[in-house]
């Protein structure tokens, strides 16, 4: 089997929480466990020097601000930055809780992260500009003449425009499931302020000439949707933003589009035979489509727009915000939250080396080297501004003209995104701000240990389709004589590989005083094993992550077979040498077993090598990975003795409550 390539170095993201809030079990399970479980693999694989592990909480933005507003009227007298610390702290005290293992999480607007990140953003975007990839816009946006204010994000509460869109909120300029519009597409809007509907006035921003991309985009799509490792939810996503500017018609608008056609800018319009619910008409640009707009409006005919390009809007005029730069003589601007966090793991990766001492430059060797690579492991509503607007502006950075989907070495390179679909909560959509409310991550650990949620969030095949999460504990539909799902995984550790581990060491001890009997691994034994290893090295090449806990459930699941037959075998046959071999079989079963569980469950991974007394820094190195587990002896190793376990002591420990 022909071994996959891994890159030299890496940067992995975790995407940024809001700070406006703790964490629910969607942030850990949908997200945080699976980005913490690929950076510890590479780590492992590459060498932990070349793996950063990057995250940090979402400052700013109108959701903070109006989290902050609400906050304040409950009797808040705090800051905001007081508001938003509170809430980076609990985030960061819960990842740590499930030991994900970040090796910075920084915060976009707090301490020294927050200088490096308007460093940061004042040169990509001045970059942006240098390049001719900016345009000032005068737009319409919301404005509440009852509160005095220009409404910004989530201000806005109306019905998202996009046709076929399943969403009950539409904010100003999104969706709740990340579709892109115009404010003024914006369905029945309402101030969350005063209740009131806004009125439109015009305002001056900064956008993004993204509708300039679609050649580039298209190229994009079409290369990553030939590479094992991205995930199909990812190109087929990003296709559907690329479509030509579209309006659907109601069919009852038949007769009047036909008495006003000649008014509408040149389009094409699909056949008007047979029409069941609308047809549609397709415009050139998207300026067309806009001014096609407001001449049904006039008319008075019912119509939805589809997904298409627009221009990305950097700037706004919240003022909890980062500061954009001043590009000509436009001042006091603040950068729009979304877009600024797509270059903000740059800068976290910036203040983790710079807090290691390293030179101001370094972080070009993770983010501006081919033979580097960034994994940024998302939600499926974030493909858009991850893909379709994260991708444009970083080969922005290279010039005007000529852009390229493969960077040349110093320019900033094209991450890889890991798209999960939906976590559900009991077959329902988890989010904060749904009806049905998610559980706090920091709540599921009074019935579970983190070990065992680790498990059972990677198994859940996110990457393949939307999956419920089921904890018997708090699913009041649950009947008392089932199983709890959740343990179903984390028992294959708890019980199987706990077994195989304590029966190792306790025969261990039983008959040959603790010493590690010392020989040659049996061949079929190896030969498992290795293909084990090279099952599980493909699958996390391809981002599989629930596959590798079904190679892992056949291989532990084989090795306690192994355990149980031979060990048997050579009791009831006072068969001295088979209970020799046995060991030393188990114990490299056990090796390659810790090794590949490592990732998924550290502490009991960890826990192992020390009772194993063996080099942790090259057991756990994939450099090494067909070594038996002689090889990571330092003292002699036909002598070798283990640490003593004590009886009824566990390498994979259940949470207390189980044990009721």
């Amino acid at each position: 089997m022909a071994r996959p390539n891994f890159p030299k170095r890496a940067i992995v993201t975790g995407g940024m929480p809001y700070g406006n809030k703790t964490l629910h079990f969607g942030h850990v399970g949908g997200m945080f466990v699976h980005a913490d479980v690929y950076a510890r693999f590479l780590r492992d694989r590459i060498g932990k020097d070349n793996v950063i592990f990057v995250s940090g909480t979402d400052c700013y933005g109108s959701p903070i601000a109006e989290g902050y507003r609400k906050k304040c009227e409950a009797g808040f007298t705090g800051t905001i930055e007081d508001y938003v610390m509170a809430n980076h702290l609990q985030q960061k005290n819960t990842l740590e809780d499930y030991e994900i293992s970040l090796d910075i999480f920084g915060a976009s607007g707090l301490g020294d992260t927050k200088e490096i990140h308007q460093e940061e953003t004042n040169e990509f975007i001045t970059t942006l500009y240098k390049n001719g990839w900016l345009e000032k816009m005068v737009t319409k946006q919301f404005y509440d003449p009852k509160a005095k204010c220009f409404l910004n994000g989530r201000q806005v509460v109306g019905k998202c425009p996009i046709k076929g869109c399943q969403s009950e909120k539409g904010y100003a300029d999104e969706c709740e499931l990340g579709h892109q519009y115009m404010p003024e597409d914006l369905i029945n809007p309402k101030s969350t302020l005063s209740g009131e509907t806004p009125e439109m006035r015009d305002v001056v921003n900064w956008y993004f000439k993204l509708t300039e991309c679609y050649d580039l985009l298209e190229k994009y799509v079409d290369d990553i949707a030939t590479k094992p490792n991205v995930r199909r939810i990812v190109w087929e996503t990003m296709k559907e933003s690329l479509a030509k500017p579209i309006i659907y018609i109601r069919k009852e608008g038949i007769e009047t589009y036909k008495e006003i056609k000649d008014e509408l800018p040149e389009h094409i319009c699909s056949s008007l035979e047979n029409v069941k619910d609308s047809f549609t008409v397709e415009f050139k640009t998207l300026k067309d489509r806009e001014n096609a707009c407001t001449v049904l409006t006039e008319n008075g005919i019912r119509y939805r727009t589809g997904k298409t390009l627009v221009p990305l809007r950097l700037t706004g005029n919240i003022e909890w915000g980062v500061k954009a730069p001043s590009l000509e003589g436009e001042q006091g601007l603040t950068v729009w939250v979304w877009p600024e966090s797509l270059w903000a793991p740059i800068s976290f990766t910036k203040a983790y080396l710079k807090r290691k001492g390293f030179d101001e430059n370094k972080w070009k060797d993770y983010w501006c080297d081919p033979q580097a690579e960034v994994y940024q492991f998302i939600g499926q509503d974030n493909i858009y501004f991850y893909g379709v607007a994260q991708m444009p502006m970083f080969m922005a950075q290279q010039g005007k003209d000529d852009l390229s989907i493969h960077p040349a070495k110093g320019q900033l390179q094209l991450p890889t995104l890991v798209a999960n679909h939906h976590i559900l909560f009991l077959d329902k959509k988890a989010s904060s701000s749904s009806a049905v409310k998610p559980p706090m991550a920091e709540d599921l650990l009074q019935y579970y240990t983190a070990e065992q949620l680790r498990a059972h969030f990677l198994s859940l095949a996110l990457a393949n389709k939307s999956v419920s999460f089921m904890p018997k504990v708090l699913n009041p539909n649950a009947k008392e004589n089932e199983a709890d799902p959740v343990l179903a995984q984390g028992n294959l550790f708890t019980n199987v590989l706990n077994r195989l581990a304590r029966s190792c060491f306790y025969s261990t001890q039983k008959y040959y005083d603790g010493i590690l009997p010392y020989g040659e691994v049996s061949p079929e034994v190896k030969q498992i094993a290795q293909k084990a290893i090279l099952d599980y090295e493909q699958m996390m090449y391809r981002f599989e992550l629930h596959q590798i806990y079904n190679v892992l459930d056949t291989y532990i699941r084989q090795a306690n077979k192994y355990w149980a037959k031979n060990s048997n075998a050579a009791d009831k046959n006072n068969d001295e040498q088979l209970r020799k071999q046995t060991l030393i079989d188990c114990f490299y079963m056990l090796r390659v077993a810790t090794v590949l569980s490592h990732p998924i469950m550290p502490s009991g991974c960890e826990k192992t090598v020390e009772y194993l007394r063996v080099n942790k820094e090259k057991f756990f190195n994939w450099d090494y990975i067909f070594e038996d587990l002689y090889y990571f002896i330092d003292d002699d190793k036909q002598n070798h003795s283990l640490k003593q376990l004590a009886e009824k002591e566990d390498f994979y420990v259940k949470h207390p409550s189980q044990f009721m």
